[in-house]
């Protein structure tokens, strides 16, 4: 029923809106064990993740807003969304391409473009393709000089819940034209519970031996970097919070992490990149990827100023991303994995987040 509230508090008919002439509206997937992920085609957005605890309690671990009113406005844009062309940051707005020189890229973030500029795939009513109890496709169509990038866009993502508690992310895009790409889903999670005040007691591991340091404007500034030696280690399970507030130059310029880790694999077969676990609820996440990097981000700007989901709020570090990816600023590396897309070529990736619960933490 239209009406009929999702396990995570949510109304169906709270998202049914016509944005640029498109019909948006809220998707609910679920699998066997209970479990309910909810997805909205405005941005491709994962609006709520409700997983069980380990006393089997329904949680929603994922931030976000009751309504697409509020999305529309909210000064957290990319919750859950896919961002797009370039997830994370190219310096200055502007790289050059085969001779080209692009420079027309918004300046959203700092000196920076961010996230694709000012209405980047966030921020737009995709199109839905076909939908059922476990998946959903969502194709978006971007025009060539979209945002300052060259080349007609053609993408796809499906997201799908599967029974062993896993969300799939995949995704694909074609061009008509040379142009550089770079997708992630910007979800953010609280494995306590959404609206719980810290992450800070998260235990985090991830698969990687080098980071990229940033400058202040959290542009990579050329080689990677062991972790070895610094806060940014997490080889082995550690606390987010333990030494996120060091003297330590890049947590400084971030006020937290926001950094990318260069993942320990080769090629781009799908392998483990992070593990996550709430001491509070046992929830367990852990994540494999495509992708060769992870852009750990801490929530440091979030601000607790308004209302999300179910009337909660989420302060500075209440929730933590982990957007898999390639690295920012790439246009501008060519040391760093290419995000080229030609003609007659076919971009693909896949992330997929696992969850369970440890009764033992």
């Amino acid at each position: 029923m239209k009406n009929e509230r999702t396990l995570s508090g949510l109304t169906r008919k709270n998202f049914e809106k016509q944005i640029d002439g498109k019909d948006n509206k809220l998707y609910v997937l679920t699998n066997k064990n209970g479990t309910e992920l909810t997805v909205t085609n405005y941005g491709a957005k994962i609006v709520s993740l409700t997983v069980p605890d380990r006393e089997g309690r329904l949680v929603d671990i994922v931030t976000g807003h009751s309504s697409i009113d509020e999305y529309l406005c909210s000064e957290e844009p990319y919750f859950g969304a896919v961002c797009g062309r370039y997830g994370n940051r190219i310096a200055k707005g502007r790289f050059e391409l085969d001779g080209i020189v692009y420079d027309k890229l918004a300046i959203n973030n700092g000196p920076n473009s961010l996230h694709g500029g000012l209405k980047g795939f966030n921020s737009v009513v995709w199109d839905v393709k076909s939908v059922d109890s476990h998946t959903i496709r969502l194709a978006y169509t971007s025009a060539d000089g979209e945002e300052g990038f060259p080349g007609k866009l053609d993408v796809e993502v499906t997201c799908s819940l599967s029974d062993k508690n896993e969300v799939i992310l995949s995704y694909s895009a074609v061009t008509d034209k040379p142009t550089v790409l770079n997708l992630t889903n910007h979800a953010y999670f609280n494995l306590s519970g959404a609206g719980d005040p810290s992450i800070n007691d998260h235990l985090l591991t991830i698969n990687a031996d080098y980071f990229l340091p940033t400058d202040d404007t959290a542009i990579p500034y050329g080689p990677k970097e062991r972790v070895e030696g610094t806060p940014m280690d997490f080889r082995s399970a550690f606390a987010v919070g333990a030494r996120m507030d060091d003297r330590f130059e890049q947590l400084i310029f971030g006020k937290g992490y926001d950094h990318t880790y260069v993942l320990n694999k080769e090629g781009n077969e799908l392998s483990f990149c992070a593990r996550c676990v709430s001491p509070q609820s046992g929830i367990v996440m852990e994540c494999y990827t495509t992708e060769p990097g992870v852009q750990l981000y801490t929530g440091n700007w979030m601000t607790g100023q308004f209302e999300g989901k179910n009337g909660r709020r989420y302060p500075a570090r209440s929730a933590l991303c982990l957007e898999t990816q390639h690295f920012p600023d790439s246009p501008n590396k060519p040391d760093y994995p290419s995000v080229v897309l030609r003609p007659g070529e076919t971009f693909s990736s896949r992330t997929v987040y696992q969850f369970s619960n440890d009764i033992n933490i």
